[in-house]
């Protein structure tokens, strides 16, 4: 069985069928969000999941708005979403967020979308409200979101 694996932005993503694609969007804010992302291979780890993870360990957080490198990120994070089967987000409570709800909103009726929005979330009224209008699955933990990979994968 295929072991899963880690594509970090801005590598390249090579399609195939012998993993399922899982973006992991949501929180990333740096020295604020928890290192959520590594919780979630580290527990899907013995998965054919083809992680794509925007978190990069190499990120420079004072780019420009207008660098090379921030459009070569968002254009891998887009694309990734689009070539996703699973849109797993979590937004922490200790964060914003804004590129994590701009995302919601743009996949809000893809049906690829799972929802982790824990109590405290600045927003959470909203999310809640989104996920229930669109019916995008929403978990409570992140056990269930774990479940919730691990269920959708076997019915594939």
């Amino acid at each position: 069985m295929k072991k899963a694996i880690e594509i970090q932005a801005p590598n390249e993503v090579v399609l195939d069928t012998e993993y399922t694609n899982v973006f992991l969007a949501g929180s990333i804010e740096m020295g604020v969000a928890e290192h959520w992302q590594k919780r979630v291979i580290d527990a899907l780890s013995d998965k054919p999941i083809r992680f794509l993870n925007p978190r990069r360990d190499d990120w420079d957080s004072n780019l420009k708005e207008d660098s090379d490198e921030l459009v070569e990120q968002i254009v891998w994070e887009l694309t990734s979403l689009e070539s996703s089967e699973i849109i797993l987000l979590y937004l922490d409570p200790n964060t914003k967020s804004p590129i994590s709800l701009l995302e919601l909103g743009l996949h809000s009726k893809s049906k690829k979308l799972v929802v982790y929005c824990p109590k405290g979330f600045w927003r959470k009224t909203n999310v809640d409200v989104t996920c229930h209008y669109y019916d995008i699955d929403q978990v409570d933990s992140f056990e269930e979101l774990i479940s919730y990979v691990i269920n959708k994968i076997e019915k594939k």
